[in-house]
Formats: C-alpha cells, sequence, structure tokens
C-alpha cells in the first residue's frame, strides 16, 4: 500500500491506530497522545513549529451550577505537529545480544470520552471495555494519581462520564526489542531521504512500538525530523523505504502513484523449488485480523496482483523476484503461500496452524477463529509472540473496534520519580515488570523478504542484494 499527500508524519502522535504499524491503514482512532513525566511533574505543553504537540485542554474557568463540574471543549488537532526533541527524549536504547532494546519509560495516553461512554461510569468503562486489568489495579492506580478526569485527579471511579470528558493515564512502557542492525540511507537530498530499513522495525510509531521505529531512530540518531511517509513497508519486510522532506514533494509522487508510474521489486526466499516460468498471481485478498495482522485468500477480498519469477534455486528452497502491482496487506507473502512457497522463515504464513498443506491453495480446513488461535498458541509455545509484536497483555485485552482501548489499560508511574535509576526500577503496578520474557534471537527477527527497488517517474533507488538472496546460500 502507498500512501502520501500527508502532512508531517500525519500527525502520528495524534493517533494510535486499529492494529499493529505493519496492519495498513484501513481504520484509524483519533486520540490525543503526550509524554508524560508522572503524576507528581505533569504539565501543559503549548504547541510551536518546532515539534512541541498539543496541550492538553486548558481548564477555563467559569461559573458552575451547583455541583455541575466543568468539561474542557476538544481542540481541533494540529495534523502538522511532528516529533520534537522532549518526545525523543522519553528514554534512551542499549544494545545486548544483536538487539535494539528500549528502557522502560514514562508516558501519558489521553482521549476524549467516546459517544458510547457518556452516562457510564469510570468503573462501568473499565469493567467492560479495558479488560486487560482487574478493577482492582484501576482503584489502586487512582489512589497512586495516575488516572485524570479533566486534569483533576480521578478519586472516585463511580463518576459518570460527560461529553467532552478527558481522560488521561500515564503508563509505565515496555517496547518490544528489533535487530541490532543499522539503518542505512541509501539518499538524500533536499527532497527525500532514502533507506534501507533492517527487519523487525516498524516504520512508524504504532502498538507497542514507539521508540524502536524508522520514524524515531532517523529522528533521534541522524536528526531527520517532520518526514512525510511516502509508502511503508511490514515490520518484517527489509528494504528500501522513502520519505519525502517537504509537502510539495509528497504531492508530486503521490500524483506519479494515482498515475501508475510507480514500480516495486522485491526479492524473496521461499520454500522448494518455484517454476522457472513467470508466475502471475491474481487471488483475492482478505484480512482476518488486524490486531495480529493475519491474512488469507478469499473470494471475499480485494482484488490484487502479483508477478514472480524465480532467480535461483539451490536445491531446498529458491530466491524469487516479485513485482506487486498492487498494494494489500501482506500481498506477496499471502500469495506466495497459496502458491505452495511460502517464505522460508515467515513467522505467519509459514506456519504448522495452517495445516499439514500450510495454506497452500487456500485450503485451511479451519475457521478464522480457529486458525488465529491456533496460530497464538504456536507462538506462545515457542515463547515468540514478541515476533508478532504482541504481548500476553495484548491477548488477554477484550477484543473490541478500539483496539487502541488496550493502551489505557496500561500502568504507570506511581510516585513519578525519574533520572538514571528510574529507567531500571520496576512499576509496582506494572505488569510486564512482573512478566519474564524470552528475548528474541537477531535470526528470529528477520524475514526474508526484502524491497530491492522502488521506481518513479523521475527517480529510481536501490539497495544491494541480502546476504540471504545470492545464489549459493545455505541456512
Amino acid at each position: 500500500m502507498l500512501v502520501s499527500g500527508l502532512p508531517p508524519l500525519w500527525g502520528y502522535e495524534k493517533c494510535a491506530f486499529l492494529g499493529f504499524s505493519d496492519r495498513g491503514y484501513k481504520q484509524m482512532l483519533v486520540v490525543i497522545c503526550a509524554p508524560g513525566p508522572g503524576p507528581s511533574r505533569a504539565r501543559e505543553e503549548e504547541p510551536d513549529p518546532a515539534g512541541k504537540e498539543e496541550a492538553a485542554p486548558a481548564a477555563k474557568k467559569r461559573r458552575l451550577a451547583g455541583g455541575e463540574r466543568y468539561v474542557p471543549p476538544p481542540r481541533k488537532l494540529n495534523t502538522g505537529v511532528s516529533f520534537g526533541a522532549e518526545h525523543f527524549a522519553e528514554t534512551s536504547y542499549y544494545f545486548e545480544g544483536g538487539l535494539r532494546k528500549v528502557r522502560p519509560y514514562y508516558f501519558d495516553f489521553r482521549t476524549y470520552c467516546k459517544g458510547r461512554w457518556v452516562g457510564r461510569s469510570l468503573l462501568h468503562v473499565f469493567g467492560t471495555e479495558f479488560r486487560a486489568q482487574p478493577l482492582a489495579y484501576y482503584r489502586a492506580a487512582a489512589r497512586a494519581g495516575r488516572l485524570r478526569l479533566n486534569e483533576e485527579p480521578v478519586r472516585d471511579l463511580d463518576i459518570v462520564l460527560k461529553n467532552n470528558d478527558f481522560l488521561r493515564n500515564t503508563v509505565h512502557r515496555h517496547e518490544p526489542p528489533v535487530t541490532a542492525q543499522p539503518i542505512r540511507i541509501l539518499a538524500e537530498d533536499e527532497e527525500v531521504v532514502v533507506v534501507d530499513k533492517p527487519s523487525s522495525l516498524p516504520v512508524h510509531p504504532c502498538g507497542r512500538f514507539r521508540h524502536n521505529t524508522v520514524i524515531f531512530i532517523l529522528g533521534k540518531e541522524h536528526g531527520l525530523r517532520e518526514l512525510h511517509t511516502l509508502h511503508r513497508l511490514d515490520r518484517m519486510t527489509s528494504g528500501v523505504l522513502m520519505f519525502a522532506k517537504t509537502a510539495a514533494v509528497s504531492k508530486r509522487i503521490d500524483e506519479q502513484v494515482r498515475q501508475r508510474q510507480l514500480e516495486k521489486e522485491y526479492v524473496c526466499r521461499v520454500v522448494g523449488e518455484f517454476p522457472e516460468h513467470e508466475v502471475v498471481c491474481e487471488e483475492p485478498i482478505l484480512v482476518v485480523s488486524y490486531k495480529v495482522g493475519v491474512c488469507r485468500v478469499d473470494p471475499k477480498g480485494k482484488p490484487c496482483q502479483t508477478l514472480f519469477q524465480r532467480l535461483s534455486y539451490n536445491g531446498s528452497s529458491s530466491v524469487v523476484r516479485c513485482l506487486p502491482r498492487t498494494g494489500r496487506t501482506h500481498q506477496i507473502r499471502v500469495h506466495l503461500q497459496f502458491l505452495g512457497h511460502p517464505i522460508v522463515n515467515d513467522p505467519i504464513y509459514n506456519m504448522e496452524a495452517w495445516g499439514p498443506l500450510r495454506g497452500k491453495g487456500g485450503k485451511i480446513g479451519k475457521t478464522d477463529e480457529e486458525l488465529l488461535k491456533a496460530l497464538v498458541e504456536e507462538h506462545r509455545s515457542k515463547q515468540s509472540l514478541e515476533v508478532l509484536g504482541i504481548g500476553e497483555e495484548d491477548l488477554n485485552s477484550s477484543e473490541s473496534k478500539d483496539c487502541g482501548n488496550s493502551e489505557l489499560s496500561l500502568c504507570g508511574n506511581q510516585d513519578g520519580q525519574r533520572g538514571e535509576k528510574g529507567w531500571e526500577e520496576k512499576d509496582p503496578l506494572c505488569v510486564e515488570c512482573r512478566t519474564s520474557r524470552r528475548d528474541p534471537s537477531p535470526k528470529e527477527l528477520v524475514m526474508f523478504l526484502h524491497a530491492l527497488r522502488y521506481k518513479g517517474a523521475d527517480f529510481e533507488y536501490c539497495s544491494s542484494m541480502p546476504e540471504w538472496a545470492m545464489e549459493d546460500w545455505e541456512e
């Protein structure tokens, strides 16, 4: 999928996507997000061109009737605001065992009261829509001062929500590790930045990822900010990724997209001996789950087309050139699975959960619910849920349309303390602080699918062929 003509970062600081970074731009829940210094050091920040995000609504004083609670009106979101220095300074990276890791940090999630919450108590909302935690957790969070309603500490969860109520929750965030492979800049001028994205890195903040994303790493380590996302790559896909530096450039390339002047070329390594002749797959693709990120071939899906050409065969696996003519989610991976040649190390489409044929010909023999359960259980048994970009707490949360809800049910800072030691301290209410996880190996975070070339009417950018795509490569 190509997305262009957007303001800087598409206002990502103000968006919680329904699903993870590599699930597509199909649905979006607008929220207001701001980095939280913790309950004891909360402050309002005014937006400015340098990148400070929009402040929470100021508590304007006016005469109130007896017992009436003042509810500030929502502010119009400034979609041009980008990430600033204060966002990058929330935490820091460290490298261990071939992985890039993020030290846990405190963060504010902010949202206005949704229409369906009006007239309901906070306790009822937490109990029905934020079930990742027991109600005892929310009571403890309120006592700790991490829950605020219209910038006032919540003391009583029985308080009834009103239209435009503003809710803030300070959370303790843990991000999944990604590969330590650096982001290489392939080209840069006054119009564009082109990078070679490593596998396992989401392009932009989404789901559980924020600092371990291409956007944040480019901003923090290369000083590249306010970039316009022109297209995207799945989190597990590596290769050529292009950003525009100005809205004008973004608009120009967007015009090329509409006129079908852009061409993308991928290379992958698949199971078995792929046919020598050119193969065209036009099977429609349907999204099974945005949350886990699973698609399959289905007559009710969206039409798409991919051209495949074998480049080499080493006796057990083939290197295949892929030319997607459309941009559906996981299109190349799903079409290869359908053809009976899934990507060798695909953590979704080359799993036993798809049945003995592993989805070849669309033959699965399971309902969508049974398939998702089998996939999750297979990764859980291998202690590799992180490879899917999800954790146990994500699976325990209620499956609702507003996947962003799970963010408000995370946990936060009890005393607001920071400093060098504070980065390593465990939060007493944090589920992840109490969970011991096996780190994925760098090998687990690499999938053999690489965007090799991105070509437009007046530009062409290429990366080098990955090591695993060499003709004589053997595992």
